[in-house]
């Protein structure tokens, strides 16, 4: 690790090398979501209308060596029913400033997630057998 002064903000900043043997260790220390931030998204999400389901993939889950072996077709599903469109792009505008990257975001209603789901849906399908974790579950999956 490497410490370098900002000129311009008179701030301290610290650059890890890629190649240092614990450059994956810190890396996912530093990205690892907490349980208190994963309640908070739920909850956020919660809040949009009536979810039924909602999967987080990709950059949620922080994972390298999963994430780079698969590429998904969603960072947030959400499967819902009168989701109000303001509060979504309000929402989706703060994670990606969280995130700090756009977001993949996908958005179905039960009828049309219920369908595909059982017409064996490719989207549908890789999605939920590549890596992801389920933050709201009402449908039983």
């Amino acid at each position: 690790m490497a410490k370098k002064k900002n000129k311009k903000q008179d701030k301290d900043r610290y650059i890890v090398n890629p190649n240092c043997e614990l450059f994956t260790e810190l890396r996912n220390l530093l990205l690892k979501s907490s349980p208190a931030e994963m309640e908070k998204m739920t909850q956020r999400v919660s809040g949009l209308g009536r979810v039924r389901l909602a999967v987080i993939s990709g950059i949620f889950l922080n994972d390298p060596d999963t994430t780079s072996q698969y590429e998904t077709p969603a960072d947030l599903f959400i499967v819902g029913d009168d989701i109000d469109r303001k509060r979504l792009r309000n929402f989706l505008a703060n994670l990606e400033a969280e995130v700090g990257a756009e977001v993949k975001l996908t958005i179905m209603d039960k009828e049309e997630f219920t369908y595909r789901y059982s017409m064996f849906d490719r989207f549908v399908r890789v999605l939920l057998e590549g890596p992801h974790k389920k933050i709201i579950n009402k449908l039983g999956l």
